[in-house]
């Protein structure tokens, strides 16, 4: 597994090395960035003509222990790659986040969910050690008992402004060929709610083991859950379950058009050509999809953002290549759009008003969750959402769960992420950045958090008490004493 005498782990030295001299050739005061080719952030920053860290040689799997269960993976490895490479030996990891080129280290310092963050957390707290870069331009062995224990634990959250990952060890957990789906409809949102804490108290639904859940709310009054099973069974789809509760609309069994959506493909549904997955919700009550399919489920239509793209129009979609129906080549078309302006150019010569974006991903109480939907359909009137029910990971039973002091869940508190992505138009009166300005408040009034990938409006002294700022500074001068790399506030609000 990664032997470091082997000809993966001297691949791996070498790569460390290029990162290390290209650290230190960064001239002191600028800005340090790493250079890649893909970005899953939405947070604008600075041009600079600095050249960024050569991260070239930290992008794969060192080694895979299938015993124990454990991968050695470099902090550039994208997950796309990294299931490739654990798929063949019935492992995943415990977490796999939704887009096909997050990286690992990206997940861990930047946060990461999934379906099976109701039963196994974030994708961090399966880390078991971690090699970092620090400010400094030390390489670290961190992990949780360690001499660096609390660079261990301000890692997460902390977005490159700690350090770098080059290496991460990871738990993997065992999966089947296929995840059977149960889509269980609701006409209320207490009662989804309702069924999100009876799930993760009990790992079932009606009967069934649940491995993964997440949803989709279309409208207060039409909203999904996901339910899988992991199964070597092709014709595991089953159906939802007895009608339950003033939310439940489907009755027992399979509904009419239930069956697999075909494809050519033998039993399991394709949603990497014409069909769209988001759109076969409310048509099916079963389905079933290879793993492999099931984890990128959201990849080919960026969850349901392709769509401005004009690429789920059943003309656009025949024409436009399978191989750009990824959410990378969308992300590259939105930061086209950010540096160019066309569309924003084109809406003004319409008179159209301006628009401001609104793509946050936000962690709500569950007891809060449903109010806070029924908020922002009233007052931010998007849709759909996404809803990726989570709890910090409790590996020795409950209370064992470790907090993480810059992304400070509860323990033993179940939250909703709940994830928005898209833009509306700027009211008369208004000013860009007044909506995002109402989503946190409206998180806060919650008690809930939100991620740090997007745009963000906080002063400094409620971004230092939501995001353990004490803690923050005291592992920053430990570890980066000169303050080479850029804070965790001027990355995330200051847009540094």
């Amino acid at each position: 597994m990664g032997d470091p005498h082997g000809a993966a782990g001297g691949r791996h030295g070498r790569a460390v090395e290029a990162l290390r001299r290209s650290y230190a050739a960064v001239p002191a005061g600028e800005p340090v960035r790493l250079a890649k080719r893909t970005s899953n952030l939405f947070r604008p920053r600075a041009a600079t003509a600095v050249p960024g860290l050569d991260v070239s040689g930290l992008t794969g799997v060192l080694g895979v222990d299938p015993v124990a269960r454990t991968a050695d993976v470099q902090g550039m490895c994208t997950y796309e790659d990294l299931v490739a490479v654990t798929l063949p030996h019935g492992l995943m990891p415990m977490v796999v986040p939704q887009l096909r080129t997050i990286t690992l280290g990206g997940a861990v310092t930047g946060l990461g969910i999934e379906s099976t963050s109701f039963r196994n957390g974030l994708p961090h707290e399966s880390v078991v050690q971690m090699d970092v870069l620090t400010g400094a331009g030390d390489l670290l062995t961190t992990d949780p008992d360690g001499p660096h224990a609390d660079l261990f634990a301000a890692f997460p959250n902390s977005l490159g402004s700690l350090g770098y990952a080059t290496r991460l060890r990871i738990e993997l957990q065992p999966v089947h060929r296929y995840v059977a789906l149960r889509n269980v409809r609701f006409t209320d949102l207490d009662a989804l709610v309702d069924a999100i804490g009876e799930v993760t108290a009990t790992r079932a639904w009606w009967g069934r083991p649940v491995d993964a859940m997440d949803g989709v709310v279309f409208a207060p009054d039409e909203a999904y859950l996901v339910l899988g099973t992991f199964t070597d069974d092709p014709g595991g789809a089953g159906g939802t379950g007895p009608a339950r509760g003033a939310g439940l609309a489907r009755n027992a069994g399979l509904a009419r058009n239930a069956g697999p959506a075909g494809g050519g493909r033998g039993p399991t549904s394709d949603y990497t050509g014409r069909e769209i997955y988001y759109r076969s919700l409310p048509r099916r009550t079963a389905d079933l999809l290879t793993t492999h399919d099931y984890l990128w489920r959201w990849d080919t239509d960026w969850f349901w953002c392709s769509r401005a793209f004009g690429a789920q129009h059943p003309v656009v979609r025949r024409l436009w290549p399978a191989r750009w129906r990824r959410s990378d080549v969308y992300h590259r078309l939105v930061r086209w759009e950010h540096r160019y302006g066309v569309a924003a150019r084109v809406d003004r010569w319409r008179g159209r008003p301006a628009r401001e974006r609104v793509v946050q991903d936000v962690e709500i109480p569950l007891d809060g969750t449903a109010a806070f939907l029924r908020w922002f359909a009233r007052e931010v009137g998007m849709s759909p959402v996404w809803l990726c029910p989570l709890r910090l990971r409790e590996p020795a039973g409950p209370g064992s769960a470790r907090v993480w002091p810059l992304y400070p869940l509860g323990p033993g508190e179940t939250y909703v992420n709940v994830g928005f992505w898209g833009s509306v138009p700027i009211a008369g009166g208004a000013a860009d950045g007044d909506v995002n300005r109402a989503v946190e408040r409206a998180v806060a009034r919650t008690g809930g958090h939100k991620s740090l990938y997007s745009d963000a409006y906080y002063d400094r002294a409620e971004f230092d008490r939501l995001y353990g700022g004490a803690t923050y500074r005291a592992v920053k001068d430990r570890y980066d004493p000169e303050h080479r790399l850029t804070g965790l506030y001027e990355k995330a609000v200051a847009r540094q």
